[in-house]
């Protein structure tokens, strides 16, 4: 995402030399044929002209309105995964309790098992966002103009990055190798959050409607992903991929790892993301 108050002339010849270059060969060829040779049979009448343009004018219009829409319904889905990320936070830091646990539980261990919430909640967007960032065949980042723009001016967190890294530390090792060896890493973690829900009311650490009220809060994530794998999937203008104009997904992830860090009163909190080059990602 641009993050500046608007586009530096410098960005836009930056960004759209080669096309400038290719109109600029494409209306120079003709010109000089009919201008220098004479060859006034490539005149085009101004009627047919106007017609075409007009409807070039009404399909750019369609067009900008749906890759709009379509960008706007995908921030929309991750301002909702910020409010539900945080819901999550309070609910795994004040619904979580010992009041009827089956054996006396010290505030160490639930803590630990509050942090453990959380942690697996963070590594759920982590792979999420890199889920998000698979390139596919319809997509414009896989262009080799697109590749050297970002290369050049801004880089890609999950094309320089493995998920195997950024989850290190967030859950064990075994659930870790687990996740990672299934085709769907997000919704895999969704379903260990579920199990560690009810071994949490076996144990009497969660009350039945706690329980049901954060197994609903899972379900809303499930929906949260759902959604963004059907834009991500299906082919058109793709929000998630990187460019310039897509919504900010790493940054946004970074936004709400830091609020959930701080609920548990860490201290070594990542800062952050800041802009490369007034490029959001």
């Amino acid at each position: 995402m641009h993050a500046g108050r608007r586009y530096t002339f410098t960005e836009v010849i930056r960004w759209t030399r080669r096309d400038i270059l290719f109109f600029l060969i494409s209306a120079s060829i003709p010109t000089i044929l009919y201008h220098y040779l004479g060859w006034t049979w490539l005149s085009i009448p101004w009627v047919p002209i106007a017609m075409i343009g007009t409807a070039v004018a009404f399909i750019t219009g369609f067009k900008n309105n749906a890759s709009y829409d379509r960008l706007w319904e995908a921030r929309k889905i991750y301002g909702g995964i910020v409010n539900s990320s945080r819901a999550w936070g309070i609910m795994a830091k004040d619904l979580v309790t010992a009041k009827h646990a089956t054996s006396p539980v010290s505030e160490e261990t639930l803590h630990a098992v509050r942090t453990a919430l959380i942690h697996r909640h963070i590594a759920w967007l982590h792979a999420l966002r890199f889920q998000l960032r698979l390139p596919k065949p319809w997509e414009h980042m896989i262009k080799s103009y697109n590749k050297e723009y970002v290369d050049k001016w801004y880089k890609l967190d999950e094309s320089h990055t493995k998920l195997e890294a950024v989850l290190e530390g967030l859950i064990p090792s075994t659930e870790k190798a687990s996740v990672l060896a299934k085709s769907n890493v997000a919704t895999q973690l969704i379903a260990y959050q579920s199990k560690a829900l009810r071994e949490l009311l076996d144990q009497g650490l969660i009350e039945d409607f706690r329980h049901m009220e954060m197994q609903g809060m899972l379900v809303t994530l499930y929906d949260h992903q759902g959604k963004c794998e059907r834009i991500k999937n299906f082919p058109a203008e793709n929000p998630f991929e990187g460019s310039v104009n897509d919504v900010p997904i790493t940054a946004l992830t970074r936004t709400i790892e830091i609020d959930l860090r701080e609920m548990l009163d860490e201290r070594d909190i990542p800062a952050p993301i800041q802009p490369q080059n007034m490029i959001l990602t």
